[in-house]
């Protein structure tokens, strides 16, 4: 999977964020950036896209989110309300009307916190309210494999979210 196969998505989701007039900020986790390098193939995307980083540490997480440690008390990485809290934290620093969040475990090493190898959870939250998250599960340790489905749901799911 490449950006330019991504591109004509990123297009679809650009364009409904456009006719809104909303904006996205993104916390990729195991996707490694992608979910956001995807949408940024999208010419003038600072109509849409506010910022965001990757989460890939504690201190990535400190920094990106500003919450206290003990936000995340009880809470395993690529779960629901791990991704939620992420998603929710990174509308709201970055002044964006949407959040998306990926949480995952790719594989190849062992997840801190014991998150399965091809498990990855993606939470979008945007307005009025509107909170939803997706389980994707490969069942692999390709890694790289994993950071491309993980990538390609988070978009499928970002899309399908903004139509309905």
């Amino acid at each position: 999977m490449t950006l330019s196969e991504l591109h004509p998505q990123a297009l679809r989701i650009a364009g409904q964020l456009r006719a809104r007039g909303e904006k996205i900020a993104v916390a990729d986790g195991a996707t490694g950036g992608m979910i956001a390098a995807s949408l940024l193939t999208v010419p003038g995307a600072l109509d849409f896209f506010v910022g965001g980083g990757v989460v890939y540490s504690f201190r990535a997480r400190d920094v990106l989110f500003a919450l206290p440690r003990d936000a995340y008390a009880g809470m395993r990485g690529a779960s629901a309300d791990y991704a939620l809290l992420q998603a929710n934290a990174i509308r709201d620093n970055f002044g964006a009307d949407w959040g998306i969040a990926e949480s995952g475990s790719v594989g190849g090493s062992t997840h801190p916190s014991g998150a399965p190898a091809g498990q990855s959870c993606v939470a979008i939250v945007g307005p009025e309210g509107l909170e939803r998250t997706s389980l994707t599960q490969t069942g692999s340790d390709d890694r790289i494999a994993n950071m491309e489905a993980f990538t390609r749901a988070a978009l499928d799911y970002l899309e399908a979210v903004l139509r309905s």
